[in-house]
């Protein structure tokens, strides 16, 4: 082989082998391509995917709930009996009280509201005895006319109490269950009073003579009818201080029933709570 020939050989294969490997050159850059596509692809499907969803805020509504108030209990009617024992009850306290209150030492003398003023048909010898000057002798009086009333009303609890167990069944129930504070000691006043007085005079009349009422009595109306140009006069003592003791009680009963009517509990009896509880 010449020179020449070989020459052209060792060319054309080093032509040939350039060729071969811009080939491969070309086949690795497009790998590389198609690999940095295939890369690309994935981030970006990568990243679509990481996409965050939004969340949902749930909002929870809190409803103001209604305090379960309890049902009040059903109060049951009164029987005949309940009520009759739960009025007698009452006012068989308010004399217990009454008495007491009344027969301790200036019991009458002492409070505004019951003490027993001098009799109004005596009021002339009253008046007139003053202006002579012997008004001590009827302010004595007084003073002794209201102690005899304390005296006696120490001894009113049995006659009274008598009359409280007198009440009927029919007044029981409709008293109970009235609105008035004094309901009952009205009711007792109006249907014993009479017979009270009667039965209560003779325990005033001696307390009035224990007390010296009696005699000062006595001495004011002697006086009195000794004026000249008086028409004389000789009032009855006994039936008045009489009529007003046995008020007074009555008024100091009626304060002792709206007292028990006001608050029932507070007076220690599940029976008067339950007579009068409203």
């Amino acid at each position: 082989m010449t020179p020449l020939r070989t020459v052209a050989l060792g060319f054309s294969l080093l032509l040939a082998a350039t060729q071969v490997s811009l080939a491969q050159t070309k086949t690795t850059t497009k790998k590389t391509t198609t690999t940095t596509k295939k890369t690309t692809t994935a981030k970006k499907t990568t990243a679509a995917k990481k996409t965050t969803t939004p969340v949902k805020k749930t909002t929870t509504t809190t409803k103001a709930t209604t305090p379960v108030v309890p049902a009040a209990p059903v109060k049951a009617p009164l029987t005949a009996d309940e009520a009759t024992t739960g009025l007698r009850e009452a006012l068989t306290q308010g004399v217990t009280r009454a008495v007491a209150q009344a027969g301790q030492t200036d019991g009458f003398n002492a409070n505004a509201d019951i003490r027993i003023p001098f009799p109004p048909e005596a009021q002339l010898i009253a008046a007139t005895l003053r202006k002579v000057r012997a008004g001590a002798l009827v302010d004595n009086f007084e003073v002794a006319l209201n102690h005899a009333a304390e005296t006696a009303a120490a001894q009113a609890k049995p006659i009274f109490l008598n009359a409280v167990q007198n009440l009927s069944l029919q007044d029981a129930l409709t008293l109970a269950t009235s609105k008035e504070e004094d309901a009952a000691t009205t009711l007792l006043y109006e249907k014993t009073a009479a017979d009270l007085r009667t039965s209560f005079q003779p325990t005033v009349q001696q307390s009035l003579e224990q007390t010296g009422a009696t005699r000062l009595y006595a001495e004011m109306v002697a006086r009195y009818n000794k004026i000249p140009l008086v028409t004389p006069l000789n009032p009855q003592l006994v039936p008045y201080a009489t009529e007003k003791t046995v008020d007074g009680l009555f008024a100091l009963i009626s304060a002792e029933e709206g007292r028990i009517r006001a608050n029932p509990a507070a007076q220690g009896s599940a029976l008067l709570k339950r007579v009068f509880g409203k």
